[in-house]
């Protein structure tokens, strides 16, 4: 399967979970929590956690949490050698949970992209030798997605991506043809599509996403549904489909979706066609959402128990 690098952020998240329903006006009674978090953070571990050998290519800030940070990535199996410690290296991220699990609201705080951008541009090259893959987080800014694409293409390494929030995507939408693959849930998608997806059925999403993908020269591309499971376009080998969710108990629905790239990367990493690797992601994020942390502390057991993810 060979390595991954992985290029993106490390956030810090608080999350506070509501006891009952949710009211915005209001006092609300709960529990506030701290995680380790971040796109790229999530990823990486997860991708460890699968049997994949993974690079991480980021930063972290000076402070205690972000030793913690390191070594629970660093016990998980990933390569921590290109992720400096520097000032507000790392993000924050604070949301709020209703009493089902679900995400009612967020705010973000992005780290200082100045010294990986430096890093990218001085050591890009080398960053990339002997690595199969790469997963980007689009959303870092223009520049930088750029110089990490330019790079992997003088590698001719397949690129993996990833949004955040969809700025640097709507700014440079040449991005996406540059990919490998491209995973974005449907409200990201919506705005890519200009057209409201909450409203279509599956089939008829899965079918708006061939013509757009067409259109735009997309290699493939994948758009999550929430509860709704995902529907996936390979323009490449003309592989159309559409996958529901595994039935699980929702505990917290925040990772679902690095968890969903992180499994389906893993499948393409390994051989496997689109559909397949959607499979693997449905599977990833279904384990995911039934604990509390962004990513599945015993990930590493589940997928030894499932045949989805033996060689």
């Amino acid at each position: 399967m060979g390595t991954v690098a992985v290029f993106g952020t490390v956030f810090v998240d608080c999350k506070g979970f509501a006891q009952k329903a949710y009211n915005p006006q209001g006092r609300n009674l709960g529990h506030i929590e701290f995680f380790h978090g971040g796109v790229a953070r999530n990823v990486a571990e997860n991708l460890a956690h699968l049997g994949v050998g993974v690079r991480f290519v980021s930063t972290v800030d000076e402070s205690a949490l972000a030793e913690d940070v390191c070594s629970r990535l660093r016990e998980a199996g990933v390569d921590m050698q290109c992720v400096p410690a520097v000032g507000r290296g790392m993000g924050m991220w604070l949301a709020v949970l209703g009493a089902d699990g679900e995400l009612l609201g967020s705010i973000s705080q992005m780290p200082d992209l100045t010294a990986l951008s430096e890093l990218v541009q001085e050591q890009g090259t080398a960053l990339l030798e002997k690595t199969q893959h790469v997963v980007l987080e689009l959303d870092l800014n223009a520049a930088l997605t750029l110089r990490v694409l330019e790079l992997a293409a003088e590698q001719g390494v397949p690129v993996h991506g990833i949004p955040g929030n969809l700025s640097v995507i709507l700014e440079k939408p040449d991005i996406l043809p540059r990919l490998a693959s491209f995973i974005c849930n449907d409200v990201e998608a919506g705005r890519l599509l200009k057209r409201e997806l909450s409203v279509l059925a599956p089939e008829e999403i899965a079918e708006a996403l061939r013509i757009y993908a067409d259109a735009q020269g997309l290699r493939s591309m994948v758009i999550t549904l929430g509860a709704r499971g995902a529907v996936y376009y390979d323009a490449v080998h003309q592989e159309m489909g559409y996958q529901p969710v595994f039935k699980t108990d929702v505990v917290d629905s925040t990772g679902a979706g690095d968890a969903f790239f992180s499994g389906a990367v893993y499948g393409l990493a390994a051989g496997k066609t689109l559909g397949q690797a959607v499979v693997c992601g449905t599977q990833v994020a279904a384990w995911t959402i039934a604990c509390a942390e962004n990513t599945c502390p015993d990930l590493p057991k589940r997928k030894g128990y499932s045949a989805l993810f033996r060689k």
